[in-house]
């Protein structure tokens, strides 16, 4: 290469960027030890190489057109590019300046300073990654700085805590927080991840609307360069779904204690109360006083009452000996319809039945699974009679479906709806809402042994002032069980 200026370009050998001397042709004059070596270049002087030959393909045109405006305008230009040369390839910022201006000359020329920015750029790209990554999935991440204050949320982060972005950010996690572990808790966290180590620990949060969050939080110490401390890195794994099995595995065995209790009960009262049966009816028998018939027939009314308490506890602590046989739960369903638009109750009561007519015959014991469906049904009918209650139309849907080998059948009313908290007890023995002497509050219990026996489930869902909605699942192909 030729030289044809007067700069001594050896001032530029100390820069640790690449310098080229480009002329108005786009020669390159001149380059720095920098370029030579990072770009592998071997050029000598009378070598004829143009600068945009070592520019990466993808961006020789917007590169040629930033080197033309810099020669039109006299003015610097910045813009990013890529060098490769052989195995060399480089993302670089240019800086396009102008060496001197002499109009009516042709010796112009132009100075190109090209910074590496690949570990910079791909920095960045790691930084986007993960930012991407950290939006779209589902746990809920945030970033604090030293003193707690959170400097990002991901949109899970937003959804699991119930408030906006804005509401968190520069807030301490405490906003989370329900207040339900000790300080000594916290204290533990702080001094693990202020040491530079990971924490993990499950927490209990309290959303923005007050419902509980249940997670399992790992807080990890973000470093820098020299190993410092600078921030954290929190990740929320929803622990709601175990939470949940816990309280249905307690449920279960609370169940199973209660009904081997409910048999010992059943068998110490029922000797009593059949002596106290057999006297009333022989009191009934030799008595002509208006009076005291009337108190043997109330006393005769709760003996029978009591009689019907104990044969539900016998019913569902001890299996009962019905055989099974393969029962069509659409036909089962019609008929605990048709018995219970029979009540005095339900004679304003729409029922729509949509049955799927491609069910499966279940092996079950129809009477025991046809009861489930009147218990449900009944309570349907009795929550129209609610206070609360002030629609005009008294509806009561059923539906069939099939789906992942089980069949559902589910009950919806628009009801009064069950409250929150008694939404919790409503599958425990003799726990009813309804008035004393109106409901035993065992027909909800029985039915959930009865389903329970036959491999199935059922849940209950429900809005107060709205409706209730019962699912019952059963296997379609059930492993073999004894009821």
């Amino acid at each position: 290469m030729q030289k044809t200026f007067n700069l001594d370009f050896r001032l530029f050998d100390s820069f640790p960027d690449m310098c080229f001397i480009v002329n108005r042709d786009g020669r390159v004059e001149d380059l720095n030890i920098s370029a030579k070596i990072k770009l592998d270049l071997t050029w000598k002087d009378g070598d004829n190489h143009n600068f945009i030959e070592i520019v990466d393909e993808t961006f020789k045109e917007i590169t040629s057109e930033e080197i033309e405006k810099c020669k039109r305008s006299f003015k610097s230009k910045i813009s990013e590019s890529k060098l490769t040369s052989g195995k060399n390839s480089f993302d670089v910022e240019l800086l396009i300046a102008p060496y001197f201006h002499q109009p009516e000359s042709e010796n112009e020329y132009l100075i190109i300073l090209a910074r590496d920015i690949t570990e910079s750029r791909k920095k960045e790209l790691d930084l986007l990654r993960f930012y991407n990554i950290a939006e779209k999935t589902l746990f809920p991440l945030q970033i604090t700085n030293l003193e707690g204050k959170m400097l990002y949320v991901n949109p899970a982060y937003e959804a699991a805590s119930g408030y906006s972005r804005e509401e968190l950010l520069g807030k301490n996690p405490r906003i989370f927080g329900s207040g339900k572990h000790p300080k000594s808790f916290w204290a533990e966290m702080w001094a693990t991840i202020k040491s530079g180590k990971a924490w993990v620990g499950e927490v209990e949060n309290r959303r923005k609307d007050g419902k509980p969050y249940y997670a399992q939080l790992l807080v990890s110490p973000i470093l820098n360069n020299k190993g410092k401390v600078f921030g954290f890195f929190g990740v929320h794994r929803d622990l709601g779904e175990k939470k949940l099995l816990e309280k249905q595995l307690v449920h279960s065995q609370k169940m199973e204690s209660i009904g081997t209790l409910a048999a010992g009960i059943a068998h110490e009262v029922g000797n009593p109360l059949a002596s106290i049966s057999a006297i009333v009816q022989v009191i009934q028998r030799t008595t002509d006083d208006q009076f005291v018939k009337e108190k043997i027939d109330l006393i005769k009314s709760q003996v029978t009452r009591i009689s019907k308490i104990i044969r539900d506890l016998v019913d569902f602590s001890r299996p009962s000996n019905y055989e099974l046989k393969l029962t069509d739960i659409n036909h089962s369903i019609t008929e605990a319809v048709n018995i219970t638009r029979v009540g005095a109750k339900a004679k304003d009561v729409k029922f729509e039945f949509t049955k799927n007519e491609k069910l499966p015959l279940l092996p079950l014991v129809a009477d025991q699974i046809e009861q489930v469906f009147i218990n449900i049904l009944l309570n349907a009918v009795d929550s129209f009679a609610e206070p609360s209650f002030s629609k005009k139309e008294k509806r009561i849907s059923i539906t069939t479906h099939v789906k992942d080998d089980f069949v559902y059948i589910v009950f919806s009313d628009n009801g009064s709806g069950i409250s929150e908290e008694n939404l919790l007890k409503i599958f425990e023995p003799f726990f009813t809402t309804k008035k004393e002497g109106k409901g035993t509050g065992l027909g909800l219990w029985v039915s959930y042994g009865i389903v329970k026996s036959f491999q199935g489930d059922i849940t209950v869902k429900s809005k107060l002032g709205e409706g209730t909605t019962f699912t019952i699942s059963l296997p379609a192909h059930p492993k073999s069980y004894k009821v």
